[in-house]
């Protein structure tokens, strides 16, 4: 198998950033309003892609184990704050159970991947440890941030039945509980239209990332189905812990509802 691996040059990312300003063109001239957001984002990606590069590059130099703790870190503490800012009518509060349901499942995930079905050496290895921190982080704050906005928006959708509900003795939980499996049902949705598409519609970014870098292609499948599984049960499993401590925020001590 061929290592061949293939850089790009600083005049491939002019390319790609030409292809991106012609699309922002063609919004403007269809009065769709986006231009501005489109480039905004993209230089922003472009930013945060580069200094993280930097960063992980640093990380993997040191081999130490403290940083690679730091860096997940701050990775949780982001995506508390980028599921926040996705997440709409969401009340305020809820900074701490997001990075409680993040960090369980997160840490459980990446240890069961690495020291049970990779095992590295050393079992901190940065160089898969930080990445796939970042891929399953990226998928679960997205889930977290739909199911959310998702559960508000049904619980204020259904408020006279779940007050109905209440008024004929209900528990609070079983008021909200329809809520809550609309949520996770929205939350895993894409996940599993994932897992239905790979190898066949597509080839995921893990698995091409590394048949470009001139790896074997059988083991990015394997690599890229453990990932696959593993952002699927991380997104169920965050979704029901996050649920199962936010629902009672629709309720008071007397267990009437509120939101």
């Amino acid at each position: 198998m061929s290592t061949n691996s293939y850089n790009i040059d600083i005049w491939g990312l002019v390319i790609a950033l030409l292809m991106v300003s012609i699309a922002a063109i063609i919004t403007v001239r269809m009065r769709i309003g986006i231009a501005t957001t489109l480039l905004w984002s993209t230089l922003r990606a472009l930013l945060q892609l580069a200094v993280m590069g930097y960063i992980i590059g640093f990380v993997i130099a040191q081999q130490n184990p403290w940083l690679v703790g730091l860096l997940i870190i701050f990775m949780l503490v982001a995506g508390v704050q980028i599921t926040l800012s996705r997440a709409k009518g969401v009340p305020h509060g809820l900074a701490l159970p997001v990075l409680l349901a993040l960090t369980l499942t997160v840490l459980l995930m990446i240890s069961v991947v690495a020291e049970l079905i990779v095992r590295p050496q050393p079992w901190y290895a940065p160089q898969l440890v930080t990445p796939l921190a970042g891929m399953l982080l990226g998928n679960t704050v997205s889930a977290l941030a739909v199911g959310l906005s998702r559960f508000f928006e049904s619980m204020r959708e259904r408020r006279n039945e779940i007050q109905t509900l209440l008024a004929l003795g209900a528990s609070t939980w079983e008021a909200a509980r329809p809520s809550i499996e609309s949520s996770i049902r929205l939350g895993i949705t894409p996940t599993i239209a994932s897992l239905a598409s790979a190898g066949i519609v597509t080839i995921p970014g893990m698995m091409a990332g590394q048949i470009i870098a001139g790896g074997d292609p059988l083991n990015a499948a394997k690599y890229q189905f453990v990932i696959l599984v593993t952002i699927a049960s991380l997104t169920l499993i965050a979704d029901s812990i996050i649920m199962l401590m936010v629902y009672r925020t629709c309720f008071n001590q007397e267990a009437q509802y509120i939101l």
